[in-house]
């Protein structure tokens, strides 16, 4: 937003009460459900094997022509189980064996944003080897693997999907990329700084503003994130 030079002190003010009143506050928890210990206890199967990492069973399952994508009650497949529980060695049988490494359960959360929102750098890093997608839009904020994890401040995970190809620019139903939320949605601290300077060194945009117009920059001064605003003047400086 290019806006006129007497209207700053009058954009800082009303940045500056919105951070205070909350307007950039974390949005409503629509948390990942990670099937809890009751309802494990139900599980049978290949849910059941998931869940346990037990190998032997799984292969057994397999061998038996069971379906690999079947659903809980939450719309869970065994891969999501797996993802949960950090069962790696489940997630490559499931994947050897023909398993879709892409689908949503019902939240809306498919793999690698499970393992992306857990940090769980191992496991993103084994699903996207065996081909699963950093692209795809996840949860009911039609965001992205990446977003999620730039809000979290999840740096290591950050480099990994824009490796991947994660969508750098992608905005979701809150008006927010993977750089508005690192800044408006985190601490302005170490980890959200170093997942911030991963994005622009991919060339995410710093044109792209939030609903109400602002740009990164301006975010970013209103919170008095100064090595973040440094970063971002910088980029800008930069930018063709």
């Amino acid at each position: 937003m290019n806006t006129p030079p007497m209207m700053k002190p009058l954009c800082q003010l009303m940045l500056a009460a919105a951070c205070v009143s909350g307007l950039w506050a974390s949005p409503p928890a629509n948390a990942q459900l990670a099937p809890g210990a009751a309802e494990a206890a139900h599980y049978s199967g290949l849910h059941l094997a998931a869940h346990k990492g037990d190998l032997v069973s799984l292969q057994k399952l397999i061998a038996s022509g069971v379906d690999l994508n079947a659903r809980d009650a939450y719309g869970r497949t065994p891969l999501h189980v797996a993802s949960f529980a950090r069962q790696r060695e489940v997630i490559r049988l499931l994947s050897q064996a023909g398993a879709n490494l892409d689908l949503l359960e019902n939240d809306r959360y498919d793999a690698v944003t499970i393992a992306a929102v857990a940090d769980d750098e191992d496991s993103l890093r084994l699903l996207l080897t065996l081909g699963a997608s950093a692209r795809q839009v996840t949860s009911r904020y039609d965001g992205t693997a990446l977003i999620a994890a730039a809000h979290l401040g999840h740096a290591g995970v950050v480099k990994q999907l824009i490796v991947a190809g994660a969508p750098l620019d992608h905005v979701n139903n809150l008006h927010w990329t993977a750089v508005i939320e690192a800044i408006v949605l985190g601490d302005g601290g170490p980890r959200h700084q170093d997942s911030l300077r991963a994005l622009l060194k991919a060339g995410a945009s710093l044109k792209l503003t939030d609903r109400q117009g602002f740009t990164p920059l301006e975010l970013a001064r209103a919170r008095e994130y100064r090595e973040m605003v440094q970063m971002l003047t910088q980029a800008t400086r930069s930018a063709p």
